[in-house]
């Protein structure tokens, strides 16, 4: 479990796939590797998410792969028996935590304040995932990590290259990103390239936030 914890914080950009074509899946992960982010969430109500996170944990072994919009108990435990390795929900929802702490994978609930994050940490939570980001800012989430320096913080939601530093200067560990980081009318037409790009990107802004603070 630390191990992926220390992965998501190494990288410091988690890519976000909703309604992921099965058929690019693959070929999306590459160009993300290539542009240096190797952690990737599929969301929940993707279809056939199981399958999608059994093919990406079949075909690399350096990819850290986990689960998004977790919203109860038994879709954390199926994702997880599909080899999810963390599990990230929009809200917080303490059967989601507890199972994801009988398994030993890292968890992360969705929340807006400080009681939302102390109630999540205290619950068992790895990290926090502050969403929806962009309704609040970087000012929002430095204001909460003052008196929660402890408990690790992800904005994600509106989180772009244009304003992932300005988060991470604020004191976030990773960001996350979805329609932001994959362009998935690049992957239509082939042009993964594009992706790479701009993980590139995202990585760089990362990196250069975290070497000025």
């Amino acid at each position: 479990m630390n191990e992926t914890l220390s992965q998501i914080a190494d990288g410091g950009v988690v890519a976000v796939l909703r309604g992921v074509d099965a058929d690019q899946l693959v070929a999306i992960a590459e160009a993300l590797q290539a542009g240096g982010v190797d952690v990737v969430e599929i969301t929940a109500d993707t279809p056939a998410v199981t399958d999608l996170i059994g093919t990406l944990t079949d075909t690399f072994d350096d990819l850290v792969v986990g689960t998004g919009t977790v919203l109860d108990a038994e879709t954390a435990q199926a994702t997880i028996a599909a080899g999810a390795s963390f599990v990230v929900s929009p809200s917080l929802h303490e059967d989601v935590i507890e199972t994801c702490n009988r398994y030993g994978v890292v968890c992360a609930p969705g929340v807006m304040t400080p009681t939302e994050a102390i109630r999540g940490y205290q619950a068992g939570a790895d990290f926090v995932k502050v969403f929806p980001a962009k309704t609040v800012g970087p000012a929002h989430l430095g204001a909460m990590k003052g008196p929660l320096g402890q408990i690790p913080m992800m904005p994600t939601g509106g989180v772009g290259p244009d304003n992932a530093g300005d988060y991470v200067e604020a004191g976030a560990f990773a960001v996350g990103a979805g329609g932001a980081l994959v362009d998935y009318e690049a992957a239509a037409r082939g042009d993964y390239e594009v992706i790479t790009e701009t993980a590139r990107e995202f990585t760089r802004v990362v990196e250069d936030a975290r070497s000025e603070g």
